[in-house]
């Protein structure tokens, strides 16, 4: 490509995965991608120390960052289900959300992500349609704040595997919901679609008109092989699905499908995590390197 990639996208990272709270400090993690210039957006989620919060916020406002946050973690590590069959269940999914829309104003955030919960194959479609009551419930409320809502794609049977899902099924949701919901998106990842069993060109067509953040990492989908399944490991990872040559075929999608965008561009965050004792720094470092190499080597769309 001959412009920067900055021209059409705001280029940023995850927080909680580039610096990963059981090794790095928050504050010192924000610090680190608020002093980079490479990253126009950061992604953030719940900071529970208000001494560290408020910290944090000051380093945010001081940055020109765009702050995007992720209650992912809060329903993974509270294994609340915003597609439970059960209704007291599927409530306190939705108040979480309710919260996080809270949370996500008071950092500066425009909205909030969130993904599906598990689902069983007999009451799948039971599930969707619980899915859709909590996704327009939070879309009411974040529309209240004039905020966005937006759910994440992910597997569907081999790691996480939540009900959102392939890529036709991801479609068929944000149908419905947007049917009712004006302030809500997909966010797709390219780490994902080796663990549905998809590429860029198939799900970037398919999901096109709802797609309004992307992120962009790496997955092992060999069993038996270290870091298998959702855990993002580096590009050029052992026995990993993405690389240069991925990520520029995602880029050159990405052309042809009308994402560049110079007035309001997407975000296009990098969702890579150090494995073990690798160096963070290193890391981030390595995706840079990965990011400039596929975008240089991208094919320009033909407009």
């Amino acid at each position: 490509m001959k412009d920067s990639i900055h021209r059409y996208f705001q280029i940023g990272t995850i927080q909680w995965m580039s610096y990963p709270a059981d090794k790095y400090d928050v504050v010192e993690a924000v610090r680190r991608i608020a002093q980079d210039d490479f990253f126009d957006a950061i992604e953030i989620t719940r900071i529970n120390d208000p001494e560290k919060k408020s910290h944090v916020l000051e380093l945010l406002n001081q940055s020109h960052l765009r702050v995007c946050y992720g209650a992912q973690p809060e329903l993974l590590s509270s294994k609340l289900n915003p597609n439970a069959i059960d209704e007291e269940q599927r409530l306190l999914a939705q108040q979480l959300l309710f919260a996080s829309v809270d949370e996500a104003q008071s950092m500066g955030a425009r909205g909030i992500a969130f993904m599906a919960g598990v689902w069983k194959e007999e009451s799948r479609e039971q599930a969707l349609l619980q899915l859709v009551r909590t996704t327009k419930a939070v879309c009411d409320y974040a529309n209240q704040k004039g905020m966005f809502v937006e759910l994440e794609v992910f597997d569907y049977d081999m790691d996480k595997a939540v009900l959102i899902g392939p890529a036709p099924l991801a479609l068929r949701f944000a149908q419905m919901v947007r049917t009712y919901c004006s302030n809500f998106g997909l966010m797709v990842d390219l780490s994902h679609f080796p663990t549905t069993y998809e590429n860029s060109r198939f799900v970037l067509q398919t999901l096109r008109p709802y797609i309004s953040h992307l992120h962009i990492g790496n997955a092992v989908v060999k069993r038996g092989c270290a870091a298998f399944g959702d855990m993002h490991p580096r590009f050029g990872f052992p026995n990993s699905a993405n690389d240069v040559l991925q990520l520029r075929d995602f880029f050159e999608t990405l052309g042809e499908e009308g994402f560049f965008e110079e007035e309001q561009p997407m975000v296009l965050s990098c969702e890579v995590k150090p494995w073990e004792n690798e160096d963070a720094q290193i890391i981030l470092a390595n995706t840079k390197r990965v990011i400039r190499r596929a975008w240089a080597t991208a094919k320009e769309p033909k407009i």
